[in-house]
């Protein structure tokens, strides 16, 4: 993978039919982490082929999460190999595992994960910290946010391209 995409949708079931307008706000050369892991497999089948044809459409990389091999939506594309890293220990198996990219969470506190403290941005760059990979700082996140970070090379998230009654700043 030549370049990490700075801007991430993870996608789950709590989104709803939400899902299709936050895959409209990602922008081409963004990227899409599909995760309905709860879904039913031929539910689940069903809805990946809709959201493939989507970033297909739209030029933006599709990762599944769960799958020993990712597939990638780009045509030709090379297939980005990632890795959750909640901790250093775990960053460092997703390097060794051949990850070219390590989703860093949670960096912030967020709705997925009730109650859950986040890492704090000290934290979580020193799970990275010299290691040969592309971080992507997810939980709590969204653009404006990530902005204001270093040492990532992007942001995911969900709520982030979700419009809550609120201005979405998504890019």
């Amino acid at each position: 993978m030549k370049r990490v995409p700075t801007a991430w949708l993870m996608t789950d079931e709590r989104m709803g039919d939400q899902l299709w307008a936050a895959l409209a706000r990602v922008p081409p050369g963004g990227g899409v982490v599909f995760r309905h892991l709860t879904t039913p497999r031929a539910e689940r089948l069903a809805l990946f082929r809709r959201v493939r044809s989507v970033a297909v459409a739209r030029r933006l990389v599709l990762v599944v999460a769960g799958e020993r091999l990712p597939w990638a939506a780009r045509h030709g594309g090379p297939r980005p190999v990632t890795a959750p890293a909640h901790d250093r220990r775990e960053g460092v198996a997703g390097v060794r595992k051949g990850a070219r990219m390590l989703f860093v969470s949670p960096v912030f506190a967020t709705r997925t994960h009730p109650g859950a403290k986040g890492l704090g941005v000290r934290r979580a760059r020193a799970i990275v910290r010299g290691l040969p990979v592309g971080a992507v700082a997810l939980g709590g996140m969204d653009a404006r946010r990530w902005r204001g970070l270093q040492g990532f090379a992007g942001w995911a998230g969900i709520d982030g391209w979700l419009d809550r009654g609120r201005s979405a700043d998504c890019w």
